[in-house]
């Protein structure tokens, strides 16, 4: 199954943050397919003077979502994150590791909902989405992420 994660961090060394999250995903979740460009942009939802680095990466994996899930919390507390963003809140962090899209699965648990709820809103998912991805397609909006990408700058 093919799946899509973003990826983001707005403390320390972020290109190498970058890297090495990916480097682990890569060895304990399955192949790097694809990856984005590195997109810099300043944090949502929250007040910080640290500008975020962000990606998209598409892997290849025989694991669960669950246990896709677990390994993805797993390398961030590994890489030295100790806050979750809770009701809302949200905090600096060195590494975010965020379950997008597992192929065309809809799941509504209370640790994980796919696809993520909130990707079609954030451009700096749905930019390096749509540059890796353009024509996948939502699992529920039914929609390209190039097409989904647009709507969401025509709103801005």
């Amino acid at each position: 199954m093919q799946i899509y994660l973003a990826l983001g961090a707005n403390l320390g060394d972020r290109y190498q943050a970058m890297h090495d999250a990916i480097q682990a995903l890569d060895e304990r979740i399955g192949p790097l397919v694809k990856c984005s460009s590195f997109y810099e942009t300043a944090p949502v939802d929250f007040e910080s003077q640290h500008l975020f680095l962000n990606v998209a990466a598409c892997f290849e994996t025989q694991l669960t979502v669950d246990e896709v899930l677990k390994e993805t919390q797993k390398i961030e507390k590994e890489m030295g994150r100790t806050q979750k963003s809770h009701g809302g809140i949200h905090y600096d962090r060195i590494i975010d590791i965020d379950l997008l899209i597992c192929g065309n699965l809809v799941v509504h648990t209370p640790d994980l909902d796919l696809p993520h709820p909130r990707m079609t809103e954030r451009q700096f998912v749905m930019e390096p989405m749509a540059e890796i991805a353009p024509q996948l397609l939502h699992p529920v909006k039914g929609q390209t992420m190039a097409h989904l990408y647009h709507d969401l700058c025509s709103t801005q």
